[in-house]
C-alpha cells in the first residue's frame, strides 16, 4: 500500500505544546549571530512551538521544541517533520525490574532531547574517566521539532509474562499476495520513531537511547527515511513520493479530533484498558521499482494511480482536494482501491518517508516508501485495505513489500515522573 492513497482519508493532527522557557543547552554551545537568535529562540519560547492541542503551528521549520508531555506521544498526530530514524529493538534482558528501569530511562533522555538538551551530564565536562553521557553530535543544534514515539511489538508481551495483556488488536499480520518480506528486516519487540527536521538531531537520539539500553536491548533493524510522504495540515502543499505524485491529500486534518478519535486513538473500552490513548502502528517498507517506473508513459502513471500528476486531481476533477469519482478511475486504480469507500470505511492516519539505500547490486536504486500507519484496530485498519490492493491494485506491478512489523504504541507520557509503558507494567501493581 502506497503512492498517493491519497483518497484513504489519512493524517495527522496538528499539536503544538509551549516549553520551560529556559534556553537549551545546545542553543548556548557554539551559537553567534544569526545562529544565537535561532538558537535563543528554539529554546527560549520565542518562536510559536508546536502543542498538543487543535491548532498547526505557524512556525513549523523554525526548529522549535515539540512538547514530549501529553495524553498521546508525539509524533503520530504531530505535523510530519522533514526526516525520519526509525528502529527495532530486540529486547535482551529477561529482568522485569531491569527493562521497567530502561522505560524509565528512556523516558528521561528523551524528554531531555526532545527539548533540545543533551542526555544527563552533556558530552563533555564530566568526569574524564568515564564515558560521556551523551554522544555529542547534536551539540548545538536545536531541537529541530525531534519527536519520539515508542511502540511494544507482538513479541515483547511472552517476555514478561504479559500475554493476558496482549491487545486483540496487535495482530500478527497475514502474509499478503505479493510480500517479499526479509525477516531480518522486520519485527521487533520494541520500536522507536525518531522525527526531526535534522537528520542528525533524529540519528543522534536513536544512538543515545540505543546506548542507554546496551546489554539490556539490542538494535534488530532501522531505517532513514527523507522527503515526508504526508502531509499533517490542510494549508500544506501535500508532499510527493519518489514516482512523482502527491501523496496523503486525504488525510485526516490536524484540527480534525473527532476523526482522528474515531480512526486512531484506542480506547478503554476497546479491549486493552492499558492502551487508551494509544495507537497501532504498522511499519512496511516497500520497494518500488524506479526504472520500470521511469519508463512508463504518462498516462498510464496516471491511470495507475488515478490521480493527474501535476495538480494531483482525481480522474475526471480539477483540483487536487476535490472529492473523487471513483467509478471515473479504472477498476485497478491505487486511489480507488485505497479509498474508505472501498474499505468498508478503513481510514489510516499515515506518516511515511521516502528512502534511497544506494544501489542493490545490479545497477538499479534501492529506493521506495517507509510505510508507517496509525490505527485504532489493525484488523479493521491496514489488513482489510491490503488485501484489496495486495490482490487487483495496478501499483502492484511497480512496488513490492519486503519488511513488516506491527506495534502497539501506548498512551502518552502525561507529565514528568510518568514513564513510556507505565500504563501496561503497573496495571497488575507489581511495579
Amino acid at each position: 500500500m502506497t503512492g498517493s492513497n491519497s483518497a484513504a482519508g489519512q493524517g495527522p493532527e496538528a499539536e503544538e505544546t509551549g516549553n520551560s522557557g529556559k534556553p537549551s543547552r545546545r542553543s548556548l554551545l557554539g551559537w553567534s549571530g544569526a545562529g544565537l537568535a535561532l538558537g535563543a529562540a528554539a529554546g527560549g519560547g520565542a518562536v510559536a512551538l508546536v502543542q498538543d492541542g487543535e491548532q498547526a503551528a505557524p512556525a513549523a521549520e523554525s526548529g522549535a521544541a515539540v512538547d514530549f508531555h501529553g495524553p498521546h506521544q508525539a509524533g503520530i498526530a504531530t505535523p510530519v517533520q522533514d526526516r525520519l530514524h526509525f528502529a527495532a529493538f530486540d529486547v535482551k534482558t529477561g529482568d522485569r525490574a531491569e527493562f521497567v528501569q530502561l522505560l524509565k530511562d528512556w523516558t528521561a533522555a528523551a524528554a531531555r532531547m526532545t527539548a533540545g538538551h543533551a542526555v544527563g551530564e552533556g558530552a563533555y565536562g564530566g568526569l574524564a574517566e568515564a564515558p560521556p553521557d551523551d554522544t555529542g553530535e547534536a551539540l548545538g543544534l536545536p531541537p529541530s521539532r525531534l519527536t519520539l514515539t515508542l511502540g511494544f511489538g507482538p513479541s515483547l508481551f511472552a517476555k514478561f509474562g504479559l500475554t493476558d495483556r496482549r491487545p486483540k488488536a496487535l495482530v500478527d499480520l497475514p502474509k499478503f499476495p505479493g510480500d517479499n518480506l526479509d525477516p531480518a528486516r522486520g519485527g521487533g519487540d520494541l520500536c522507536v520513531q525518531a522525527c526531526a527536521d535534522d537528520p542528525q538531531v533524529a540519528v543522534h537520539a536513536v544512538r543515545n537511547l540505543a546506548r542507554i539500553g546496551f546489554g539490556k536491548v539490542a538494535v534488530r533493524w532501522s531505517q532513514l527515511g527523507f522527503g515526508k510522504t504526508s502531509s499533517t495540515t490542510p494549508s500544506a502543499q501535500t508532499p510527493r513520493n519518489l514516482m512523482g505524485f502527491k501523496d496523503g491529500t486525504r488525510n485526516i486534518a490536524g484540527t480534525d479530533t473527532a476523526r482522528l478519535a474515531e480512526h486512531v486513538w484506542a480506547r478503554a473500552g476497546d479491549g486493552a484498558p492499558w492502551m487508551a490513548g494509544g495507537s497501532y502502528l504498522v511499519a512496511r517498507r516497500i520497494r518500488m521499482n524506479i526504472e520500470t517506473w521511469d519508463r512508463t508513459s504518462l498516462q498510464e502513471q496516471e491511470d495507475v494511480f488515478g490521480r493527474d500528476k501535476g495538480e494531483g486531481a482525481a480522474v475526471g476533477k480539477a483540483r487536487e482536494h476535490e472529492e473523487p469519482f471513483l467509478k471515473a478511475m479504472k477498476p485497478d486504480a491505487h486511489v480507488r482501491l485505497a479509498h474508505p469507500d472501498s474499505n468498508d470505511g478503513a481510514t489510516l492516519l499515515r506518516r511515511g518517508y521516502s528512502f534511497t539505500d544506494g544501489t542493490d547490486g545490479l545497477g538499479r536504486l534501492e529506493a521506495g516508501l517507509f510505510f508507517l500507519a496509525y490505527q485504532r484496530d489493525v484488523r479493521t485498519g491496514f489488513i482489510p485495505v491490503q488485501r484489496r490492493l495486495a490482490r487487483a491494485d495496478a501499483l502492484n506491478e511497480y512496488i513490492q513489500h519486503v519488511s513488516s512489523a506491527v506495534f502497539a504504541v501506548p498512551p502518552g507520557v502525561r507529565e514528568p515522573g510518568d514513564w513510556w509503558g507505565r500504563t501496561l507494567f503497573t496495571a497488575d501493581r507489581r511495579d
